[in-house]
């Protein structure tokens, strides 16, 4: 028994039951001494418990089983998927696996924990982001993110946690430095980006289940999430969304990409005073345009034509102030005397995804973002080769992030890029065969793909990772283009392309509202087939080819 009371008087245990007995045990070590016959084995159990003292663990093989029930009765009526390519099918099923593993049972729902081993609780952006990327799969991962950040969204002003009325959580912790405030991660608020995507995340879950009983729920945290978006998300009033970090104990940059250097001028300056985002922008105006159309579910009329205007003049601000012609791509930000950071990013990927930037610049960003400056051969860099501040082993200025390509790849789809679509799903696809488990980390090195090497590892990168687990179901239902209309009760794939490495896609249990259906879809050349295998309930399928 490992046991501490910290200055927090709370009192912290660590238990090792060995089963058998270690012949010899020392303050670090245990030690068996076993004697074999040819052929003959012996198994050695260590069972490792936290905060449970006098507790005796159960036995392996019953806990094996009891974990095993369990997954079966927690994916009842997830999606499942099956394809032509082994490997595939293996990083599909390594990346459902660390998914469940890194789901946490909590008061309000499944929660999916952020990643192992620096980020095992609660992040408010990559639950959020998780529960999107999985949401064609199994809604359910949506609601009860969506409940979970409800329940703690903040009530009141803190600077230290840099909490105001209506913004949703970044991070908890339950360590001894939180309990006593010496760090500000309790309950900490310091994202800018988090409450968007939280009203994002509403309105699409609405949108995929037609759940009429969880939006009235969950509408008054809408609302308020709405509100600091107008008010303290917006300082200075000029119609962007800000942040400016209200402690020095608090992140400095407060974005997905939160490294201190990551946001910058083209002559390598860091950005300071109230900094705006140009993809916080565009979870904006998609989040205000899902939450529109979840007030007139509601009967909210007028709210629902204001919020849609509102999301229309953020969308001509943006095109105005973020645009930068020399550049043919969007600023990565506005600093806080309003200069465009001109830098090229995979910030502006993200705008697709938003689906808020004109059809003709979306373009343009697509062909950068496909170029050699970014695309690397494994995938899109997080900063394009050339800025100032580019380093292919940093942490966000070039290294390769694959929740990041989901999402640019969500945005390319959106603009019937699915050419470009067809090149990130390869080269992700490809890197992951070169990793271990295949399963992809959180990040990896943006050194250019060579022949008979595999792409270079980020040496702290959490693995497993949630989002970056979800990728590869994010890349295939971006290739296949799925739309779901609840109230319809309609699935359709929207310009769907196979990738040359799958020839074949089976979905199971592909659910709609209390309905269900199984299909194949088959590649030939550039085009796809489309045979519904089985039907349960009402439910229509179709593909739908726009040009």
């Amino acid at each position: 028994m490992l046991e501490y009371r910290g200055l927090d008087e709370k009192a912290r245990s660590t238990a090792l039951h060995f089963d058998p007995r270690p012949t010899r045990l020392a303050v670090n070590a245990a030690t068996w001494h076993l004697d074999l016959e040819p052929h003959q084995t012996s198994s050695l159990f260590v069972a490792v418990s936290c905060n449970k003292p006098g507790v005796k663990p159960a036995r392996f093989f019953s806990g094996l089983l009891a974990h095993r029930r369990e997954m079966r009765r927690s994916t009842a009526g997830a999606t499942s998927i099956e394809t032509s390519n082994d490997i595939f099918n293996e990083v599909l099923c390594q990346s459902m696996a660390d998914l469940n593993m890194l789901m946490t049972d909590t008061p309000q729902g499944r929660y999916p924990y952020a990643g192992i081993p620096w980020y095992s609780t609660t992040f408010g952006r990559d639950g959020i982001i998780t529960a999107l990327q999985m949401l064609w799969i199994d809604p359910r991962v949506a609601r009860g993110v969506l409940k979970r950040l409800a329940f703690h969204q903040a009530k009141a002003v803190d600077p230290l946690a840099d909490a105001e009325p209506g913004k949703i959580l970044h991070e908890m912790r339950g360590g001894e430095m939180a309990a006593l405030r010496e760090v500000p991660f309790a309950h900490y608020y310091g994202s800018v980006d988090a409450t968007p995507l939280f009203v994002l995340l509403a309105g699409l879950y609405v949108e995929r289940t037609s759940d009429a009983e969880t939006l009235v729920e969950l509408w008054p945290a809408i609302e308020a999430a709405l509100r600091w978006i107008d008010g303290a998300g917006d300082p200075d009033g000029d119609g962007f969304v800000e942040y400016q970090r209200a402690s020095e104990q608090g992140l400095a940059n407060q974005g997905w990409k939160d490294s201190y250097d990551a946001i910058f001028h083209a002559n390598g300056c860091l950005a300071e005073g109230y900094i705006a985002l140009a993809e916080v922008q565009g979870y904006v105006f998609a989040g205000k345009k899902l939450a529109a159309r979840c007030a007139l579910r509601l009967g909210k009329r007028d709210l629902a034509h204001q919020l849609d205007t509102e999301a229309h003049r953020l969308a001509e601000r943006f095109e105005e102030a973020f645009w930068c012609e020399e550049l043919g791509t969007y600023a990565l930000a506005l600093d806080g005397a309003k200069q465009p950071c001109k830098v090229r990013t995979s910030n502006a990927g993200q705008l697709l995804f938003s689906g808020m930037v004109r059809e003709d610049r979306a373009r343009k960003v697509a062909a950068d973002l496909m170029g050699p400056r970014f695309f690397s051969g494994w995938g899109i860099r997080t900063v394009a080769l050339g800025e100032i501040r580019y380093n292919p082993m940093s942490y966000h200025n070039g290294s390769i992030w694959p929740h990041d390509n989901a999402l640019i790849a969500f945005g390319l789809a959106r603009y019937g890029l699915k050419h470009s679509v067809e090149h990130v799903f390869k080269g992700l696809f490809d890197a992951a065969t070169y990793m271990d488990l295949r399963r992809l980390p959180e990040l990896f090195c943006g050194f250019r793909r060579e022949k008979r090497r595999g792409p270079t590892l980020y040496p702290v990168a959490c693995a497993p990772q949630a989002w970056a687990s979800a990728t590869p179901f994010t890349l295939l239902e971006a290739a296949l283009g799925l739309e779901f209309d609840a109230e319809r009760g309609e699935i359709r794939l929207r310009n769907p392309r196979l990738p040359a490495f799958l020839d074949e896609v089976i979905l199971r249990e592909l659910q709609l509202a209390d309905a269900s259906v199984d299909l194949r879809i088959r590649r030939h050349g550039d085009d796809v087939s489309l045979e519904v295998l089985r039907k349960r309930g009402q439910i229509q399928v179709s593909i739908v080819l726009t040009h």
